[in-house]
């Protein structure tokens, strides 16, 4: 037993030799990706600020200059944050109830083929259906237009979860079900040390998609089933034709967005380091 703990420790540092590098070279790529982001970005900028202010090719209500977005941006600062605030209280509950409810009955589901078999045509036939569709169905069966908004943003976060739950869980490889066995793993110990980080990697991209689906149900609820909110923002200043407060308003929910998929990529990363680890040592 001894021997093989030294080798298993040896085995060990040399994995973490192998892996310095490839850590010191991801830290480069990061910085090279948001360098090249940042040209991106400022290329884009110049085009428009040419097209509009400099020589005029475009509409100047329609598009208005840098300089007036940006005085429209800062006059509506307070507001924005406020609708922010209201945003994230229809997106938190919406997204959560739509995770856990997803991981659960995917795992329920695929414990028991016989009842992912009955159910698969469901999923099928139902996953597919925009929530959007469901809008004026929800707001005339709920009773408030905050529960409607969060039945949405929960429809379009629910199916990517449980398809990734499922589809994770049966493609999980044989050997750690094995080795489950052999340790004398059972219940909610297997669950939880064995199916779910077995699984994670499939259920973390449909959070991925879920999250980006969040977003666009988000926006369509606050412009059609709520009174505030950022795309409640974006609807009443285009309703008077106040187009330098909507660009600016969908300047700062795309800020908003690109924080909030930063947080979930970090916590994808934290979560599959093992992944990530295997990698850099060739396993």
């Amino acid at each position: 037993m001894s021997a093989i703990i030294d080798n298993q420790d040896l085995h060990s540092r040399a994995g973490g030799n192998k892996a310095a590098a490839p850590r010191g070279q991801g830290f480069f790529a990061r910085w090279s990706a948001a360098a090249g982001t940042a040209l991106l970005v400022g290329i884009i900028l110049l085009v428009y600020e040419l097209c509009t202010d400099v020589f005029g090719l475009l509409d100047a209500m329609l598009f208005p200059g840098l300089g007036k977005i940006g005085a429209a941006l800062v006059r509506s600062l307070p507001q924005l944050f406020e609708s922010c605030v209201s945003s994230m209280s229809l997106l938190v509950p919406g997204y959560i109830i739509g995770a856990l409810s997803g991981i659960v009955l995917g795992v329920f589901v695929a414990m028991h083929p016989w009842l992912q078999r009955a159910v698969r045509p469901l999923i099928f036939a139902l996953s597919p259906v925009p929530p959007s569709m469901l809008t004026p169905y929800l707001i005339a069966v709920l009773p408030t237009f905050y529960a409607s908004s969060v039945a949405i943003i929960f429809l379009g976060v629910f199916w990517p979860y449980l398809v990734g739950t499922i589809t994770g869980i049966n493609l999980i490889d044989k050997k750690y079900l094995d080795n489950a066995e052999i340790l004398q793993l059972k219940g909610a110990r297997k669950l939880f040390f064995v199916i779910l980080p077995a699984a994670a990697p499939h259920i973390l991209s449909g959070a991925g998609t879920a999250l980006t689906f969040s977003f666009i149900l988000l926006t369509v609820a606050e412009m059609f089933a709520t009174d505030s909110g950022l795309g409640h923002f974006i609807q009443y200043y285009a309703d008077f034709s106040d187009y330098a407060r909507v660009l600016a308003g969908l300047f700062f929910t795309a800020v908003v967005f690109v924080c909030i998929m930063l947080v979930y990529e970090y916590i994808k990363r934290k979560t599959l380091f093992w992944m990530l680890y295997g990698a850099a040592n060739g396993r």
